[in-house]
C-alpha cells in the first residue's frame, strides 16, 4: 500500500480545512512568511489552468470565463491569461464593476484588460447564453468557499444557465452556489466536471450535495510552507487507515477476537442474522449472539456459524431486562459488545440497554435501537471508563444530540466534534460521505460506500465490521475507521457487480471477504488514489 495512504493511529494524512481555516492560513502565509497574495493567485490560477488543459488541451478552443467579484475571480483572472498564452480564446464575464476588484483580483483585472480577449460585465442573460452556446468550456470563478447567503438574481440566472448548457464546467476551488462549511446548495449552485481546490480540500468539497457537484476534485497546495497545511490544528482529515495486522498463521477463533452482539426482536430477524455474521465475513473469529429464546431456531438455520444465547423474554417477545446479570457475565468473555440492532423501543429492553451500557467494561458498540434507549441517558454514556462507539444515522444523531437535523446540516463537523468531545464517545454519524469523530476533536471524512447501501441492515453489516476490525488486533479508533472504511468498499464492490438499484444488505456481507483480501494484498491503496483520492497539482 502506498505509504501516502497510511494512517497510524489517528494521525490525519490528507487534511480537510474548515473556510475560516484556510483564511487563516492564506493570511499567515501572505503575514509569517512574506508570500505575496499576488503569488498565491498566480499560483492557484495557474494550476487551476494546468488541469483544465490537462483535461481539454485550450490551444484553438473558446472559453466563458465567469469572475463574481471576490478572490476566486481573480484567480479566474489568471487562468483566462494563460489560457490566451496557449492558443485558447477566453471570454470573461465580470458579475460586479471593475471597481469592486481589489488587492490581488484588481491586478489580475488590470492585466488582461490589456490584453486580446473579451472582458466585460454581464449586460443581460441571453448574451450570456449565446456566449455558452459558442464556447467549448467553461471556468466558474464566481464564489468560491467564501458564500454565506443564499444565491438569487442574475447569480443564480447564471449559474441556471451554466448547468443548462451541457458545456464542461472547471470549477475553482468549489462550485459557485455550494456552501465551503458544510456542502449545502445554496439556492442554486454550478454543476462541475472538475474542481480544483486551493490549499487544503474543504468540508463543503466532500459533505453532500457538495459532493456531487464538484465532480472530479483536485487539490493544490499553492505553495503554502507545510507546517501550514500540515498543522496539528487541522483536526478533520480524510478517513485513510493505515494496514491491517498480520493474522497470526497459528490462530485460532480467540485469536482473532470475541463479539457478543445483543440484538433482535420479533419482527426484527434480519438486523441480529446481518450483524453477527458480518463480524465473521470481516474476519472475526467468535460470534456470540444474544437473542430472544423463540428466534434462536429461526437464526441458528441460517447463521449455523454463530453462537447462539437464548435470552429470556418479555410479553412483547423483546430481550428482558432479567438478562442483565447473565449478558454481563457474558460480556467479560469478549474482546468487543455489540447493543442495539434490531432491539426493539419496548421499555424494559430499552432499561436493559442502559444498564449494560453503565457495566460493560469492554469496548462497547451502541447501534440502532440502542441508540434511542440512551439518548436521554447520556450521563451513563459520560461515565464510561472503557471505549464506547455510538454508530447513529441523521434522525438517532438528532435525538441523541437533541437538535434538530437541520442544526446538525448547517454545521456537521462541529457539532459532531462538540459532541464526542462531551461525552468521550467515538460517534460515526452515518450517511453519504460517513463521518468519524474522536474524543480528541479528530474527525474523519469517509469516501467509500455509494447510494445502494441506502437499505435496511447496511447500518448491522457496519456494527459486526467494526467489532471485527478490533478483533483483528487493531485498537479502537482505528478500528472504526478502518470498519467504516471496508464496510463501504464492501458496498462498492457489490455496486460493481450489480448495480446499486435493489442492492442489499445481504450483497455487502457477501463481499466483506473480497475487500479483506484487497487490504491484505496491498491492492486497496490503488484502488482508493483512482477512485476516491484527491489528486495534487
Amino acid at each position: 500500500m502506498n505509504e501516502a495512504f497510511y494512517d497510524a493511529g489517528k494521525e490525519i494524512k490528507v487534511k480537510v480545512s474548515s473556510v475560516n481555516e484556510m483564511r487563516q492560513m492564506d493570511h499567515d502565509a501572505i503575514t509569517r512568511y512574506g508570500i505575496a497574495a499576488e503569488l498565491l493567485m498566480e499560483n492557484a490560477g495557474k494550476a487551476a489552468f494546468t488541469l483544465l488543459n490537462q483535461k481539454m488541451p485550450v490551444a484553438g478552443k473558446t472559453f466563458v470565463i465567469v469572475c463574481g467579484g471576490g478572490n476566486n475571480g481573480g484567480d479566474g483572472f489568471v487562468v483566462a491569461r494563460h489560457i490566451i498564452s496557449r492558443g485558447g480564446r477566453p471570454v470573461v464575464f465580470l458579475l460586479a464593476g471593475a471597481e469592486k476588484y481589489q488587492g490581488a483580483a484588481k491586478v489580475n483585472l488590470d492585466i488582461i484588460s490589456k490584453l486580446p480577449l473579451e472582458t466585460g460585465p454581464l449586460k443581460g442573460i441571453s448574451g450570456f447564453e449565446e456566449a455558452l452556446r459558442r464556447c467549448d468550456g467553461v471556468v466558474d470563478a464566481i464564489f468560491g468557499t467564501g458564500l454565506a447567503r443564499e444565491v438569487k438574481g442574475r447569480y443564480a440566472e447564471v449559474i441556471t444557465a451554466i448547468n443548462a448548457s451541457g458545456k464542461p464546467v472547471l470549477s475553482l476551488d468549489i462550485p459557485s452556489g455550494v456552501n465551503g462549511d458544510n456542502g449545502r446548495v445554496m439556492g442554486a449552485a454550478v454543476q462541475a466536471d472538475w474542481t480544483v481546490t486551493f490549499g487544503l480540500v474543504k468540508y463543503g468539497n466532500l459533505l453532500y450535495p457538495g459532493a456531487q457537484k464538484g465532480g472530479d476534485l483536485t487539490v493544490t497546495h499553492i505553495s503554502f510552507p507545510p507546517e501550514l497545511y500540515d498543522s496539528p490544528g487541522v483536526k478533520v482529515g480524510i478517513n485513510l487507515p493505515g494496514p491491517l495486522p498480520e493474522r497470526n498463521p497459528a490462530g485460532h477463533k480467540g485469536t482473532f477476537g470475541n463479539a457478543l452482539f445483543v440484538a433482535g426482536a420479533p419482527i426484527y430477524f434480519g438486523a441480529p442474522y446481518l450483524a453477527a455474521v458480518s463480524f465473521l465475513k470481516s474476519g472475526g473469529g467468535y460470534s456470540r449472539l444474544a437473542c430472544p429464546a423463540s428466534m434462536v431456531p429461526h437464526l441458528a438455520q441460517k447463521a449455523g456459524e454463530v453462537v447462539m444465547a437464548p435470552m429470556a423474554e418479555t410479553d412483547t417477545g423483546t430481550i428482558a431486562l432479567s438478562n442483565v446479570d447473565q449478558l454481563l457475565a457474558l460480556s467479560r468473555q469478549m474482546d468487543w459488545v455489540v447493543v442495539g440492532p434490531g432491539l426493539s423501543l419496548d421499555s424494559e429492553t430499552a432499561e436493559l440497554v442502559v444498564q449494560l451500557t453503565s457495566k460493560v467494561d469492554v469496548p462497547l458498540l451502541i447501534d440502532g435501537d440502542g441508540l434511542t434507549a440512551v439518548a436521554n441517558h447520556l450521563d451513563v454514556l459520560r461515565q464510561r471508563k472503557t471505549p464506547t462507539i455510538l454508530t447513529p444515522h441523521p434522525g438517532e444523531m438528532s435525538r441523541l444530540a437533541h437538535l434538530s437535523p437541520d442544526e446538525i446540516r448547517q454545521n456537521p463537523i462541529t457539532v459532531l466534534q462538540e459532541f464526542c468531545s462531551d461525552l468521550q464517545s467515538i460517534v460515526v454519524l452515518k450517511g453519504a460521505h460517513s463521518l468519524i469523530g474522536l474524543p480528541d476533536g479528530s474527525v474523519f471524512i469517509n469516501l467509500t460506500g455509494n447510494s445502494g447501501m441506502g437499505s435496511a441492515g447496511s447500518g448491522d453489516v457496519l456494527a459486526g465490521t467494526i467489532a471485527a476490525m478490533g478483533g483483528l488486533g487493531l485498537e479502537v479508533a482505528s478500528a472504526v475507521r478502518c470498519g467504516v472504511l471496508v464496510h463501504g468498499l464492501a458496498g462498492d464492490l457489490a455496486a460493481e457487480a450489480i448495480g446499486e438499484d435493489g442492492m442489499t444488505a445481504g450483497d455487502m456481507l457477501r463481499y466483506l471477504p473480497s475487500v479483506l483480501k484487497k487490504y491484505r494484498d496491498e491492492k486497496v491503496s490503488q484502488w482508493f488514489q483512482t477512485r476516491y483520492g484527491p489528486g495534487r497539482c
